[in-house]
């Protein structure tokens, strides 16, 4: 696989560290010529200075052969336009936009960047999810923030331990697609019986996770 990186940082470094390691063939656009040096010689990566909003820059980066290209700036302007010229111009396959901004998500898919991540959405999300919910051990948005995954711990008090899954009245949009019991993994069905540190995986829409969670482990989410 072929991936291009536009953008500068930290997390362009270890993203790309990662996919140079699984052996995709990876290229990092940047702009900083200082920057550039330093991951030419940290990274088994193409590095090219320049825009990657600039047609120009795509090609020299062999946007052509490209099968991802991820915007990763922190300019949401410069993202969107890579990732309209990586499609449009060099039919990239799949094209992935970073936005600081969490209002701009809906733009961007309004203007075809249909893959869009807002940090301050998972991270707050991550917030208000986590830090007063000690049962919860992690949450991620899939399918464009329109899913959302969570694992849950029920306890000796949790409402939902000792009831059948047909029992339990979970709100629209949700399932519980997978129980860890003892080590073994259980696709559960409507007989199935929840105990006591299970840890499930749930699957929602982002509107009902919280209702889903209340029916799961009680008042204290």
């Amino acid at each position: 696989m072929k991936i291009i990186i536009v953008g500068s940082g930290k997390l362009v470094y270890y993203m790309a560290r990662v996919f140079t390691s699984k052996g995709y063939v990876t290229t990092i656009i940047n702009g900083d010529t200082e920057e550039c040096t330093a991951l030419s010689r940290q990274l088994k990566a193409v590095v090219v200075l320049g825009d990657g909003s600039d047609p120009t820059v795509l090609e020299e980066a062999g946007a052509r052969e490209a099968d991802a290209l991820l915007a990763m700036t922190s300019h949401d302007q410069n993202n969107l336009v890579a990732c309209q010229l990586a499609r449009k111009i060099y039919d990239v396959p799949h094209v992935v936009a970073m936005v600081t901004d969490p209002d701009n998500v809906d733009v961007f898919r309004k203007l075809g960047v249909k893959s869009v991540f807002s940090p301050t959405h998972v991270i707050t999300a991550l917030i208000e999810q986590q830090t007063s919910f000690d049962d919860i051990i992690n949450l991620a948005p899939v399918a464009e923030g329109r899913v959302t995954l969570s694992e849950v711990i029920l306890r000796e008090d949790s409402p939902a331990a000792g009831k059948y899954l047909h029992e339990l009245g979970l709100p629209s949009g949700t399932l519980i697609g997978v129980i860890l019991r003892n080590k073994h993994v259980i696709v559960p069905r409507g007989d199935c019986r929840l105990e006591p540190r299970d840890r499930l995986t749930l699957i929602s829409v982002p509107a009902n996770q919280g209702k889903a969670l209340r029916v799961l482990l009680g008042k204290r989410v």
